[in-house]
């Protein structure tokens, strides 16, 4: 493998520290590469020239091809649960570490089969690889912790799905990809040794303070309780829907990691499906903090005897860690909510306590649009209700909510600041990727432009708005 012509230096701090969990590896070829998307200020975060990237050499770093002098590109390994069902061998099938830059892990998907692609090609096409560059740009401009895009290079390959698809490579940053299925790999190998060594690497990264705490690898536990809380509830206010939220694609850091079969809601629903995959809604819209809790059950299973030597000592310290999830959850919830309705802490609420709560059943039975209610509601704040009230049925109901509301004196520019005129919408996203999968790149870079500033208004930006036509919307994983 030649090395690029920079100053880059790719650090390997995971496969120096767990070479049990990786295997060294490189990418496919890339025959005809060319940049279909780059973030220039995670570039510039990661000290990478963008000029640079979209030159031949900087292409060939980006789809893995060739990488500097001492980098030592991985295939990470994990295990997981997929729809409840435990699978022991899983992990990068079609991804590589290729190192660590800038303090942050430097990741490729779709680079080529690895040992553990599992029959798969290990390769990955130029739709889904673009859904992954909107939707965590979006996240991250909506300040949701989030892996993030770098860039997406069409790799000049056809690969074969139900159609024939032009190839692309992702390349994206994370604080790391360490991940619940990481532990579980480990675990099941019942060596604890191993298993104190990837604690001490996950706290390292995460949660350094931990090392000094009394029981080490149950600060990392109640750290990975507390920013998954916070997580699923910034999922939550802003409508986001995971929809393969498997044990392997639960980071150790919170972030939100794999965005395959993901999507937006339109109209608020708690049993809103969008993965083609999820036939039983396991990972429906108001399932996911308890599916997060489920997969935080598992982590708590692969910690145990580091947590205590005495299972029957280690089970209900862990346990009670684990209790604390969802009333932390609620907490992040009802304050983002509160947030939402411009209800300040210099608001007393207790005079009403029941107003989160009653306009959570408001939006259960009238399914108005998500995105656009909230955002709706500013304006009522202003003085106009119409344009919240046309997305209600029940307006004797509204009516009498937002009185309540009303009352509390909501703060409209606060409400502006959190509450998005422009979230990834369903119909806009699969409209510019299948642009952009025929060749047209525009649609993709305008979507990317408009969910920069999700909270800046627009007016010549109106269809970015509005929520897409009624029926089931149907996302897949892309593998």
């Amino acid at each position: 493998m030649s090395s690029t012509q920079t100053t880059v230096q790719l650090g390997h701090r995971f496969a120096d520290a767990l070479p049990e969990l990786s295997v060294p590896w490189q990418a496919d070829e890339a025959p005809d590469p060319r940049l279909l998307a780059l973030d220039e200020g995670v570039a510039a975060g990661l000290g990478l020239d963008p000029a640079w990237l979209r030159s031949p050499s900087g292409l060939a770093f980006l789809t893995g091809t060739q990488v500097p002098d001492g980098a030592r590109p991985v295939a990470q390994g994990y295990a997981g649960h997929q729809f409840g069902n435990y699978s022991p061998r899983l992990g990068d099938g079609r991804a590589l570490l290729l190192g660590d830059l800038a303090g942050l892990d430097l990741h490729l998907k779709g680079s080529g089969r690895t040992p553990w692609s599992r029959g798969g090609d290990g390769l990955a096409v130029v739709g889904p690889m673009l859904r992954e560059f909107v939707v965590s740009t979006a996240m991250h401009a909506l300040g949701i912790p989030t892996t993030r895009s770098l860039a997406v290079v069409a790799t000049g390959r056809t690969v074969q799905r139900e159609t024939p698809q032009p190839g692309a490579v992702l390349a994206r940053t994370a604080s790391s990809h360490l991940r619940v299925g990481s532990f579980q790999l480990v675990r099941a190998t019942e060596d604890v040794d191993l298993l104190r060594r990837l604690a001490d690497h996950a706290i390292a990264a995460h949660v350094p303070a931990a090392a000094d705490a009394d029981n080490p690898a149950l600060a990392l536990y109640e750290h990975v309780v507390a920013v998954q809380a916070d997580l699923l509830a910034r999922w939550m206010l802003v409508g986001f829907v995971h929809g393969v939220m498997n044990t392997d694609n639960m980071t150790i850091s919170g972030e939100t990691i794999d965005y395959g079969p993901c999507a937006f809601l339109d109209a608020h629903d708690a049993d809103t499906v969008f993965s083609s995959i999820d036939s039983g809604g396991r990972y429906r819209y108001g399932n996911q903090p308890l599916a997060a809790q489920w997969n935080l059950a598992r982590l708590a299973e692969a910690l145990l005897p580091l947590i205590h030597e005495d299972p029957e000592q280690a089970i209900p310290t862990a346990v009670a860690v684990l209790e604390t999830f969802l009333p932390r959850y609620e907490v992040a919830w009802a304050a983002g909510m509160r947030a939402k309705l411009g209800l300040g802490p210099d608001v007393d609420t207790d005079a009403d306590p029941a107003l989160v709560t009653d306009l959570q059943a408001l939006l259960d039975a009238n399914h108005p649009d998500h995105t656009g209610f909230f955002r709706a509601l500013g304006a009522a704040a202003r003085g106009d209700a119409e344009p919240a009230r046309r997305l209600v049925l029940d307006l004797a109901g509204f009516d009498a909510w937002a009185a309540r509301w009303l009352a509390a004196g909501p703060d409209a520019d606060a409400m502006d600041r959190v509450n998005p005129v422009y979230v990834p919408r369903n119909h806009l996203v699969e409209e510019a990727l299948d642009a952009a999968t025929a060749g047209d790149l525009g649609p993709v870079e305008r979507l990317v432009e408009v969910l920069r500033r999700p909270f800046d208004e627009r007016p010549d930006l109106a269809r970015y708005a509005e929520p897409g036509p009624a029926g089931g919307f149907v996302t897949y994983c892309g593998t």
